[in-house]
């Protein structure tokens, strides 16, 4: 079973496109699969637009009457699909962003990997290669520069992606030693570093799989601030620890 988790908040011109090729895509692909989406708290016709999905689609939709925002929608998510999965060494977990910023037609790729004996899987975002924004690849570098005592040891080219898969075994054991710890309290590239960082010490294969240079409907623009991103991860420099899997007991 593959959990797809879908965090959203006010994406009601994107989530509708979003289901609808994931249900595309997972229909080509064949495996089993469920959405779990965590409506946050939007003001806008998201809830309206995934109902209309829940007939279509093998959906778990859940609704928070207040603002969690990233770092609890994700982890309420994450424990919802490891508390559901039934075979935690073969089941698996993709996060996907609600805006459209990662296309479902990864997921393939991620599964794959993850069929294929990885326990963590990262998705490389197109345009590291020097072909993305300006903005954007000037963040990355002024980020790994700070971050380069914490990131040394990263198990992937880029742990601040949100787009990757888990298996749920490693999922749950991050969770029985974190217990009410939350697996991430921040948000953007500094939450999927920290979820990284967690999960890391009970993986014991890693595994990068390319996004392709694809067009991809954008309804808004996007909400990544550069300036915001550096200082969240500023918050969490030093603090993550990349230990072996060898080290668990």
């Amino acid at each position: 079973m593959i959990y797809i988790c879908i965090p959203v908040h006010n994406e009601e011109a994107t989530i509708g496109v979003l289901l609808w090729k994931t249900r595309k895509v997972m229909a080509e692909f064949g495996r089993d699969y469920r959405v779990l989406v965590l409506d946050d708290a939007s003001t806008d016709g998201t809830a309206e637009v995934v109902q209309r999905y829940t007939t279509v689609i093998p959906i778990s939709f859940f609704r928070s009457g207040e603002r969690l925002g990233y770092p609890k929608a994700l982890d309420r998510l994450l424990r919802k699909a490891v508390a559901e999965a039934p075979y935690p060494k073969r089941d698996a977990v993709v996060t996907l962003q609600g805006d459209f910023s990662d296309d479902p037609a990864d997921i393939v790729s991620l599964v794959k990997a993850l069929e294929g004996g990885a326990d963590v899987v990262a998705g490389v975002p197109a345009g590291m290669d020097g072909t993305e924004p300006r903005t954007l690849r000037l963040a990355r570098w002024t980020a790994g520069w700070l971050l380069r005592g914490t990131l040394r040891d990263s198990p992937v080219s880029d742990p601040f992606s949100g787009l990757r898969a888990y298996r749920v075994v490693c999922l749950k054991k991050t969770l029985r030693e974190m217990d009410e710890t939350p697996l991430l309290d921040q948000p953007g590239w500094a939450g999927n570093l920290q979820l990284l960082g967690a999960v890391a010490p009970h993986a014991r294969r890693f595994a990068e799989a390319s996004t392709e240079s694809r067009p991809v409907p954008r309804a808004r623009e996007s909400r990544f601030r550069a300036i915001a991103a550096i200082q969240d991860l500023m918050k969490v420099r030093g603090s993550v620890d990349w230990r072996p899997a060898a080290e668990e007991g």
